[in-house]
């Protein structure tokens, strides 16, 4: 028992260390988030005309009456969608350019694999 009450003796100030280190963490890394995570710094003026572009193109069609079928396939067609065309078609993912993504079922099919042994 006598050595069981040093240990503890022992590892009272280290307990506390480690409580006032844990506590110093939690404080800055709320107080200054941006520094704990190193986030990419955008550009105010980044891409603004184009998301201008987007919202005049959104206005009129909430206040035109509904479109008729034919041109509502004929906006779409010409990008991913009606209001937004082809903006940021490159960065987007789908499957023209995300050849080496795999399937759900591909990633079932290989879990199973595993499991099973195969």
């Amino acid at each position: 028992m006598k050595i069981i009450a040093s240990v503890l003796s022992l590892l009272s100030p280290v307990r506390f260390l480690v409580v006032a280190f844990t506590c110093a963490l939690l404080l800055l890394s709320s107080a200054f988030p941006a520094f704990a995570i190193d986030s990419y710094q955008s550009d105010p003026t980044e891409a603004t005309t184009q998301l201008l572009d987007i919202q005049r193109k959104t206005d009129e069609a909430a206040q035109a009456p509904p479109a008729g079928l034919e041109k509502v396939q004929k906006e779409s067609n010409k990008g991913l969608n009606e209001v937004q065309g082809d903006a940021d078609i490159d960065k987007q993912k789908r499957p023209e350019n995300s050849q080496s993504a795999t399937t759900a079922e591909g990633n079932v099919k290989n879990f199973l694999d595993k499991i099973t042994g195969k």
